[in-house]
C-alpha cells in the first residue's frame, strides 16, 4: 500500500473510532467499523467515479469487509489507533491520537460525518446499531449483493455499482461519474 494511503487509512480508522465513542460513549466494534470504511468507499465511487480508500471488499455475511485489515486485526497497531481484542474474534477499535484530516477532502470528510450521524446513536445498542448499518449495507451496496449472490466471501468488484454495461458503453454515452471511474480503472 502507498505511504499516503496506509496514512490516510490510519487516519480515517482513526476518526471513526473517536468520533463514534464521543457520540455513544461506547468504543467502535471492528463490524460497524468495516461497514462505515465501506460505506466511505462505495459511495464516494457512486458519487465521484473513484473510491476514497481504495480498499478490496469481500462479500461476507454480515456485509462488506475490508478483507486484509480483517486478516491483520489481531496485530493492527499504528501511532494513533489499535484493534483491542474483546473475547472471541471480537474487537474494538480505540483511537490513541487525533486524527490528521489533511488526508481528505471536504467531501470525504462530510461523508463520514453523515455516516457517524446516521449510525452513532447513543440511545440504541450497539448490537441495534450493527444490525441496521448490516442491513442497510446489504440493500444499498449493489457490488455486496452482486457479489454474495455468486459466493460467499467473494471479491467485490467496484464496476458492479454501475450499469452491467458501463465497459462497453459508448463514451458518448457514459455520464460524468461512469467516466471519472473507468479513468480510474484504466
Amino acid at each position: 500500500m502507498i505511504a499516503y494511503k496506509k496514512e490516510e487509512l490510519e487516519n480515517a480508522i482513526c476518526y471513526f473510532a473517536a468520533e463514534h465513542h464521543n457520540k455513544t460513549g461506547r468504543c467502535l466494534s471492528q463490524t460497524i467499523l468495516f461497514k462505515y470504511l465501506a460505506y466511505l468507499d462505495f459511495i464516494s465511487l457512486r458519487d465521484t467515479g473513484r473510491p476514497s480508500l481504495e480498499l478490496e471488499y469481500k462479500a461476507m455475511d454480515n456485509g462488506p469487509v475490508p478483507h486484509r485489515i480483517y486478516n491483520r486485526r489481531r496485530t493492527y497497531r499504528t501511532s494513533i489507533v489499535e484493534f483491542v481484542p474483546r473475547g472471541g474474534n471480537k474487537f474494538i477499535i480505540k483511537s490513541k491520537n487525533n486524527p490528521n484530516l489533511d488526508y481528505f477532502s471536504r467531501y470525504e470528510i462530510r461523508k463520514m460525518d453523515e455516516l457517524l450521524l446516521k449510525y452513532a446513536d447513543p440511545n440504541i445498542t450497539e448490537k441495534k446499531i450493527s444490525e441496521k448499518i448490516c442491513n442497510d449495507s446489504h440493500e444499498e451496496i449493489k457490488a455486496w449483493k452482486i457479489a454474495y449472490t455468486k459466493k460467499h466471501n467473494s471479491i467485490m468488484n467496484y464496476e458492479d455499482t454501475f450499469d452491467k454495461d458501463i465497459l462497453s458503453k459508448d463514451e458518448n454515452n457514459l455520464s460524468l461519474v461512469e467516466e471519472k471511474f473507468l479513468n480510474y480503472i484504466y
